[in-house]
């Protein structure tokens, strides 16, 4: 373990600019006590330098043994070697307050600026030449939920099956902007990726005081949302990707809804999440900004994936209505759980295809390989090199896994082919 001495780490922080963004209005500093080291910065009305804060207020200290931070010093850290982890797995904050909450950005980054040089990240890829416009064309859809009527956004490209997309919690449908470029997804799949409601452009119903009630995202709720849009598009027997919420809802509907979809895909599946959504004080709390929980999206990330679309992701995440996130995380790791029930979903009725990404610490690998084993004729990929967000992290490297997923349903379901398939098939 290479740790940096206390001089050049000041410096470091000290002239990143994205940690000095972070740290606008703080007065206090960080203190990095790695065994019998410790390292950090000063900070002074925003203002950052390198000397190391003595003990006081507005301080923040992150301890713990030298062995532990080992991984987050690697210049490309192995799964789960990130400060969101590693403060629940051994290394202790003095505070977890709202001070924690509303400089956490400004500690994830000088955390990752720990790392040795010489991590490398994958290219980021652009399809098609620029300034142009983008395949997918938008629309709005009325659809009634729960006795109400809701605006819903959607967009979409591509032709032949239906493949409907769900994002994230707190999130919207740009996370799928990746796929629709993609001739060999697009020339056999009718892409339509929504915005759930409250989320992106799908703007709350207006006839409600939906603003006096907490926004609590419930399965019941969720699994008309997809099912309601496939009817009101009149598709014919789609398939269903989703990632996060979306890879839970994938297994909910196979489960509540299997002659509804020919095959699904869950992204980060598992039978259960779980987690104490009280724990998440900054999700909340009205002095935190809404950058905090997007800039922790970023260590759901792989590390070698393109800095760029994992800006991308927290972007996206800090676009989002506040109480979005927060709502959809109680069906995400309260109301979600097909433990019990997943040995009953049919795979001869519907495909079940399973994808967890390495890097990924809540949906992660075990989970999804769980899943697999409770749900007899599904199938399971662990997807090197990604994190939580597959499509828009990494979509390369998605690609590649997702293509098989893709071929294997056109097999499933031939008679949905272009006729241009049928002759090279034969």
């Amino acid at each position: 373990m290479t740790t940096p001495t206390a001089s050049d780490f000041g410096r470091a922080c000290a002239a990143d600019a994205e940690l000095r963004l972070a740290a606008r209005h703080w007065t206090g500093g960080l203190r990095f006590e790695i065994g019998d080291e410790i390292i950090g910065f000063t900070v002074d009305a925003g203002q950052v330098s390198a000397a190391v804060p003595a003990e006081g207020r507005g301080v923040l200290t992150v301890s713990g043994p030298a062995e532990l931070w080992a991984p987050l010093t690697l210049p490309t850290p192995p799964p789960f070697a990130t400060l969101a982890v590693m403060v629940q797995t051994g290394l202790t904050p003095n505070r977890t307050d709202e001070l924690w909450w509303q400089y956490l950005p400004a500690v994830e980054r000088a955390a990752e600026l720990l790392r040795a040089p010489g991590g490398e990240r994958a290219a980021v890829v652009e399809r098609g030449a620029t300034p142009r416009q983008d395949s997918p064309v938008g629309r709005y859809v009325h659809l009634e939920l729960v006795g109400r009527d809701h605006r819903i956004y959607y967009e979409e490209a591509g032709q032949g099956i239906p493949l409907l997309l769900q994002h994230t919690a707190g999130c919207h449908a740009v996370q799928w902007r990746h796929l629709f470029e993609v001739p060999e997804i697009t020339d056999h799949f009718r892409l339509i990726a929504y915005d759930l409601p409250f989320h992106g452009k799908s703007i709350p119903p207006v006839d409600s005081r939906w603003w006096e009630d907490e926004y609590r995202l419930e399965g019941g709720f969720l699994r008309q949302v997809p099912t309601a849009l496939a009817a009101a598009l009149e598709l014919d027997n789609p398939a269903f990707m989703g990632c996060s919420v979306g890879g839970l809802l994938a297994l909910d509907l196979a489960l509540h809804h299997p002659d509804e979809f020919r095959a699904v895909i869950s992204l980060e599946g598992s039978q259960h999440i779980g987690g104490d959504l009280e724990t998440l004080l900054g999700f909340w709390h009205p002095q935190v900004s809404n950058m905090t929980k997007a800039r922790m999206m970023e260590g759901l990330c792989a590390p070698t994936s393109p800095e760029s679309y994992v800006k991308e992701v927290s972007h996206t995440y800090s676009s989002g209505w506040p109480p979005a996130f927060l709502g959809d995380l109680y069906y995400y790791a309260v109301d979600f759980d097909i433990t019990e029930r997943a040995g009953e979903i049919d795979t001869s009725q519907v495909a079940v295809h399973i994808l967890n990404g390495e890097y990924d610490y809540t949906g992660h690998v075990a989970g999804g390989l769980a899943a697999h084993h409770a749900i007899a004729g599904s199938t399971h990929t662990e997807m090197k090199n990604v994190g939580h967000f597959p499509m828009q992290e990494n979509p390369v490297a998605f690609t590649e896994y997702l293509l098989p997923v893709l071929d294997q349903i056109r097999r499933d379901h031939p008679e949905h082919n272009n006729p241009q398939d049928n002759n090279q098939e034969q």
